[in-house]
């Protein structure tokens, strides 16, 4: 289950990643870890802790 935090975190990253027009193609929660994961663009990658945190990979600049 989604938490607060991570439901509005995915929420503005993907309207981030919309508004520079990049595809999102997967947008998943890790039920082992409750984390959410964001596969975007070429090679985005983003991942939302149950506390709203990101993490993105080395080439993402949003």
């Amino acid at each position: 289950m989604l938490t607060a935090a991570q439901t509005l975190k995915c929420f503005l990253v993907c309207c981030d990643l919309t508004r520079m027009y990049l595809p999102i193609f997967l947008v998943r929660l890790d039920e082992r870890t409750g984390n959410v994961f964001i596969l975007a663009g070429e090679e985005i990658e983003v991942v939302i802790d149950r506390n709203g945190e990101f993490v993105k990979n080395d080439e993402t600049e949003f």
